[in-house]
């Protein structure tokens, strides 16, 4: 079905239009990664009910097993949807990434428990992350590209940075539905069945997510290429092996940043500083509505400066701080500085999550530019991001905890080189040559 798209001439395309595209493709990246998230949030009450055991760490460590197989899979879904993104069109691509994830999401509200069903309880929960995975895997390249395009070149950080203000908005949503849980229910109640409701409520969020994106106009830099002859998808990417190598490097230490302080804090808040769980979601979401907040200031400060520096602000303090940061964050038992520590870790990390979509974006064409951003986006994020909690549990687990601290640190300074070798994408960008 022919669609519409939005004129690359800012004169041309009104700013209401052009908001209400990024509007419309950011909430639908907020369901999608609150239906994502939620099974980190919860895992702590629904982990037993798929990994009988008396170890809490081992039923965490087989639960945070399947967490990373759904990244695993994701350079598949970065791969297959980031061609359809090329060929069929963004707006395609992200119909159907929602769809997968509604399934995935109505799976896990749907499966038995190790005690009713056995064996098939876990296949079932890892089938369904697998079905997620592959969302996300195409969501990411899909968005990133859409985003970017129709931001218009003088706030393209500003714009592109609500992937992640949506990204952590899932977040958010996730944390303030456990809050809410946890008022309501006991955590007996959340442990015996609570934990399904987030998964019923996320697959209905994504049906109205995909509502929202059948209705999005079409960027006019896919338009453009649309008609044209492709040649064999790898083929095209391997026309840019350098930008593959950038966003997979540039990806590296942000990625584990990122998951560390946000995906795998709560669970480090509980086990190793020892806040209950209801300290450590409040925790949770304070830190991660400001740090959304954060996102398009660091945006807009590289459209200002360029985003090379933004960059090299995240790399030089988390190369510097992270070791420092989460050996006081372990030794605390404290609300108050958990809660301060945990924001300063975020502060650094937006320096990296707010512009970095974008920057991978205007490293490619548009006839392969979905691709060449989720493909090797989804290997770094799926072999560094996604298997980081597992990482830690097992340093924890072998009664090293501190070594995870410093291959974080080596992950972000690998990412440092990077960004102080290459160029700056503001001033290089192949979406204003389109």
């Amino acid at each position: 079905m022919p669609v519409s798209s939005l004129p690359v001439n800012e004169d041309s395309a009104t700013m209401r239009t052009r908001i209400a595209s990024i509007l419309g493709g950011s909430i639908g990246n907020l369901i999608e990664w609150y239906d994502f998230y939620i099974y980190n949030f919860f895992a702590l009450y629904f982990a037993k009910a798929f990994f009988p055991g008396s170890n809490p760490t081992a039923q965490l460590l087989n639960t945070f097993g399947i967490y990373a197989i759904g990244f695993l899979i994701r350079p598949v879904g970065g791969w297959v949807l980031g061609i359809y993104a090329d060929r069929a069109g963004r707006r395609a691509a992200l119909s159907l990434s929602v769809t997968l994830m509604c399934v995935g999401s109505l799976m896990i509200a749907l499966a038995p428990t190790f005690a009713t069903a056995g064996v098939w309880a876990p296949i079932t929960l890892l089938a369904a992350r697998l079905l997620q995975g592959l969302s996300l895997g195409g969501e990411y390249g899909a968005s990133a590209t859409y985003l970017s395009e129709v931001a218009g070149s003088k706030n393209r950080g500003f714009y592109s940075s609500f992937q992640y203000v949506t990204l952590i908005g899932g977040q958010v949503l996730g944390s303030l539905t456990l809050l809410m849980m946890q008022t309501q229910f006991t955590g007996a109640e959340l442990e015996a069945w609570g934990w399904r409701v987030p998964f019923y409520i996320g697959a209905a969020c994504a049906v109205f997510g995909l509502y929202l994106r059948r209705g999005l106009v079409e960027s006019a830099e896919f338009t453009k290429v649309s008609q044209q002859k492709r040649a064999n998808p790898f083929t095209e990417l391997m026309k840019h092996p350098k930008a593959v190598l950038l966003v997979f490097g540039l990806t590296m230490g942000g990625t584990t940043a990122f998951y560390t302080y946000t995906t795998y804090m709560p669970s480090f808040l509980v086990n190793t500083v020892k806040l209950t769980r209801d300290q450590a979601t409040q925790i949770s979401f304070i830190t991660l509505t400001i740090y959304a907040c954060l996102q398009p200031m660091f945006g807009a400060i590289s459209d200002m400066i360029g985003r090379r520096p933004v960059l090299m602000f995240f790399g030089i303090f988390g190369t510097l701080g992270t070791v420092p940061l989460l050996t006081w964050l372990s030794g605390t038992h404290d609300y108050m500085t958990a809660l301060g520590l945990s924001m300063a870790a975020l502060v650094v990390v937006s320096g990296y999550t707010s512009i970095n979509a974008v920057v991978k974006a205007e490293l490619f064409p548009a006839n392969v530019r979905a691709l060449g951003v989720g493909f090797p986006y989804a290997l770094a994020a799926s072999m560094f991001g996604g298997t980081a909690p597992l990482i830690a549990l097992a340093f924890k687990d072998a009664g090293v905890e501190s070594y995870f601290y410093w291959y974080v640190t080596a992950l972000i300074f690998i990412s440092l080189v990077v960004y102080a070798t290459m160029a700056d994408t503001k001033k290089t960008s192949l979406i204003d040559r389109d």
